[in-house]
C-alpha cells in the first residue's frame, strides 16, 4: 500500500511562474507575462481579465482550475480557436517549461486538455503536481463550509496536492476503480472476481487517500497553532469509515475492514447506483477554536477569515513538513480585509516567502506589499 510521508524538511523549494504566456484564453487572443520570481498585483476594473490570468496558473496544476470551467467554456471570445497556456516554472524539479490547453483535435463536448511538460505529452495531469504547486482562494469559495461535503473534500484534496505528489494519482485510481464497479453493479449479472480485484484496489487507495488527508490536516492545525497573526485559529478533523478503522488498528486492518464493508454493500450499492461507503464520502469539519463554534455557523465574514487562516496554515505547512512553498492566487481577498487585517496579510506573506498574485480595483489598498502592479483593462496587460 502507498502511504503518505510526513517528515521535517530540511531544505524548502519556493514554487514560482517564471512567465505566463496565453492564447486564445477568454477575453485574451495573446497576452505574456515576465515575472520571475516576483510577487504580482493585478489591478483593474471589475471584468478586465484579472481572475482569467489567475485562472491559467491554476491550470498548471491538475483538475479544472479554480473556475472547474468546461474548456470549451474557455475558449476566446473573439475567436474559435483552442485555448493554450504556456509557462516556464520553478518547483521541486527546478525551471520546468509547461504548457496546457485545449485538444485541438478534440470536439468541444470532448472536454479534455493536452499537457506538455518540457515538450513531451504527459499521459495526464497528476504529473503536474511533481513539478509545480500553487493554491487559491476566491470569492465562490466563499461558501466553503455551508456547501456540502463533497466541496470541503475537493478543496483539502487541493491542499494535499501541493505537498504530495502521488494524492492525485490515488485519487484517480480510486475514483476509477469505484466507477468501474459501480458500473459492474449495474448489469446485475457481474463477475465476482473482478468486483473483489476492484473493492481491493479501492480499499489499497482509499486508506493511502486517507493517511494522506490525516497527515495534511495534521500539518495545518501545527501550523495554526504557531501561526502569530490575528486571523482566527482553526482546528480540522476528519471522519468516515476508514478514518474510524485507522483510529482503531492499523492501515492493514483498515483496508481488510474497507474491503470487506464494499463487498457486503454491493446489492445496495447495486440499488442506490453509487458507492454508499468510502472516502469519497469522508467528511472534513472546521472549528473556530477562539468561539468553540464550527465554521458553517460562524458569520460570512469570519468563514472568510477561517479560509485566509487555513491557505496561511498550508503555505507554513508545506514549507515546513515538506519543503514546498505554493504559488498563492488570492482573487479580490485584499479589498475585503480592513487596514489591520490587510497589514497583517501582507506581512504574513512576506514571511511566507511565497509568490502571490493577487488581484483589485484599486492600487492604493495594496501599499505595504512587496508586488511587481500590473495594469489589466479589457484582456490587455500593461506596466
Amino acid at each position: 500500500m502507498q502511504q503518505a510521508q510526513q517528515t521535517l524538511s530540511q531544505t524548502v523549494t519556493r514554487n514560482f511562474v517564471k512567465s505566463l504566456t496565453l492564447s486564445h484564453f477568454r477575453n485574451y487572443l495573446s497576452a505574456r507575462i515576465e515575472c520571475g520570481e516576483n510577487s504580482i498585483v493585478l489591478v483593474g476594473p471589475n471584468g478586465a481579465g484579472k481572475t482569467n490570468i489567475l485562472e491559467a496558473i491554476s491550470l498548471l496544476t491538475p483538475g479544472r482550475g479554480l473556475r472547474r470551467a468546461k474548456l470549451s467554456e474557455i475558449d476566446s471570445m473573439h475567436a474559435r480557436a483552442p485555448w493554450a497556456v504556456a509557462s516556464e516554472l520553478y518547483g521541486a524539479q527546478g525551471t520546468v517549461s509547461v504548457g496546457t490547453g485545449r485538444n485541438p483535435e478534440d470536439n468541444e463536448s470532448a472536454d479534455k486538455r493536452i499537457v506538455k511538460i518540457e515538450g513531451k505529452i504527459s499521459r495526464g495531469q497528476t504529473e503536474l503536481s511533481r513539478v509545480f504547486a500553487a493554491l487559491w482562494l476566491t470569492p465562490q469559495m466563499d461558501n466553503l463550509f455551508i456547501d456540502g461535503g463533497t466541496a470541503r473534500r475537493k478543496f483539502l484534496d487541493r491542499l494535499i496536492y501541493s505537498f504530495d505528489a502521488d494524492h492525485a494519482s490515488r485519487l484517480n485510481a480510486y475514483e476509477s476503480a469505484m466507477r468501474e464497479r459501480n458500473r459492474l453493479l449495474q448489469t446485475g449479472n457481474a463477475d465476482a472476481l473482478w468486483l473483489s480485484a476492484l473493492e481491493q484496489k479501492m480499499a489499497e487507495q482509499g486508506v493511502a487517500i486517507a493517511v494522506a488527508r490525516q497527515h495534511g490536516v495534521e500539518g495545518l492545525n501545527n501550523a495554526v497553532q504557531l501561526s502569530e497573526h490575528s486571523f482566527p485559529k482553526v482546528q480540522i478533523t476528519l471522519s468516515g469509515l476508514v478514518e474510524i478503522a485507522l483510529i482503531h488498528g492499523s492501515a492493514l486492518m483498515a483496508e481488510e475492514k474497507f474491503r470487506e464493508t464494499l463487498e457486503a454493500g454491493r446489492g445496495q450499492d447495486a440499488a442506490a447506483g453509487r458507492t454508499l461507503s468510502g472516502i469519497h464520502r469522508s467528511e472534513m469539519e472546521v472549528l473556530h477554536v477562539e468561539k468553540n463554534m464550527p465554521a458553517e455557523h460562524c458569520s460570512t465574514g469570519e468563514q472568510k477569515a477561517l479560509l485566509v487562516s487555513i491557505i496561511l496554515a498550508q503555505a507554513r505547512a508545506g514549507a515546513a513538513w515538506h519543503g514546498s512553498v505554493p504559488v498563492l492566487l488570492l482573487d479580490e481577498l485584499v479589498t475585503h480585509l480592513d487596514l489591520t487585517r490587510r497589514t497583517e496579510l501582507f506581512a504574513e506573506l512576506a514571511s511566507i516567502n511565497a509568490q502571490c498574485w493577487l488581484t483589485g480595483t484599486d492600487a492604493e489598498i495594496f501599499a505595504g506589499f512587496n508586488g511587481r502592479i500590473l495594469k489589466v483593462e479589457k484582456g490587455s496587460i500593461s506596466t
